[in-house]
């Protein structure tokens, strides 16, 4: 249960974490005092601080007098007195620029993720746009030995995918052209995923009176678009350095976890995936991202979508003291404009 806080307890909760987060220094009663703004004795704000420390908002790191806030602290700053600072239309304009719908997705997603990083100072994290959301342009066969075909994909205009597929026979020329023409009139401009649902459910019903070209078509198109193709996720890092620059994460020990984390990629992308179907920015400070190496971190992660579609999630990494006001809207922003040049070429 969130504590209740009266307001003068508050303005002085407010007033340490900022000036925690700018200074990354304990914060003593007489300096409060002095800082707060607020008509108060050292002596009155020591028992506020106190309550406060009560309630679980803030802590002493060490026996000095000086507190800093607690990951439960952070929540209710950011939840109840963060006020967000309008980015400069330069910033903007200049994000709008990189993000040059031309480029071809992967390059997208890597300058995105480029630009966070560069902005932030902090480590960014990017999921690949998942493929099931693509839409398939044209698909050509080509005869391989061994009961082997390519299929070659041409995906939302710009991406060209090219997988080896097993199948139970071989199949003479004719047949993979008749069968790619079928499929290219049938499924052009589909999402693959609408295409690998249609497939699938035709390939449940009976198939006794089904005619060979119709068998073909199936086989292949089967294999093409099997779950494990387009089940795949994967993300990208960048930045990881950054984090190595702040005294809270500088232990060794802490570290080397954070790194793994960010190597093995699995736990990251789950948390991620939370974000997948979340309404705007999602901000998880300490233990809440459920993930023990980013106890000491906050994630601030948001959607990028195209044609009203989901397709991935876009954030950053770092330690719980940071500039919140700052990173919160430069997140929100480059997810929109992901989002819209990735959407340009539909």
């Amino acid at each position: 249960m969130e504590p209740v806080l009266n307001e003068r307890a508050q303005h002085l909760l407010k007033v340490l974490v900022e000036n925690y987060i700018r200074e990354g220094l304990p914060m003593g009663s007489r300096t409060l005092a002095r800082i707060g703004g607020l008509e108060l004795s050292p002596a009155t704000i020591r028992n506020v601080m106190a309550d406060l420390e009560e309630m679980g908002l803030i802590h002493s790191p060490h026996t000095s007098a000086g507190r800093i806030p607690t990951a439960q602290g952070y929540r209710v700053f950011v939840d109840h007195m963060l006020r967000c600072k309008p980015l400069d239309p330069e910033l903007i304009e200049s994000l709008e620029h990189d993000l040059d719908p031309a480029m071809t997705h992967q390059s997208l997603v890597k300058t995105a993720s480029d630009l966070l990083s560069g902005i932030t100072q902090l480590a960014a994290v990017v999921t690949v746009p998942r493929t099931e959301f693509a839409q398939l342009r044209q698909i050509e066969f080509l005869g391989l030995s061994e009961n082997r075909a390519l299929a070659i994909l041409v995906i939302d205009h710009k991406e060209v995918q090219n997988r080896i597929i097993q199948l139970d026979r071989p199949y003479s020329a004719g047949e993979l052209q008749a069968a790619a023409n079928l499929l290219n009139e049938r499924f052009a401009g589909r999402d693959l995923r609408e295409i690998r649902h249609e497939l699938v459910k035709e390939m449940d019903q009976v198939r006794r009176d089904m005619n060979a070209l119709m068998a073909s078509v199936l086989e292949l198109g089967g294999k093409v678009f099997e779950d494990e193709e387009l089940e795949v996720g994967d993300m990208l890092v960048v930045g990881q350095t950054h984090l190595m620059e702040y005294q809270e994460l500088s232990d060794v020990e802490k570290l080397r976890q954070l790194f793994e984390v960010f190597a093995s990629k699995q736990e990251i992308l789950h948390l991620l995936d939370r974000c997948i179907w979340a309404d705007g920015v999602q901000i998880f400070i300490g233990q809440e991202s459920e993930v023990d190496p980013l106890d000491a971190c906050s994630v601030i992660s948001t959607p990028y979508a195209v044609r009203d579609g989901v397709i991935g999630v876009l954030g950053v990494i770092g330690p719980t003291r940071m500039a919140y006001d700052r990173v919160i809207p430069v997140v929100d922003i480059t997810a929109k404009l992901l989002g819209a040049a990735l959407n340009a070429d539909h």
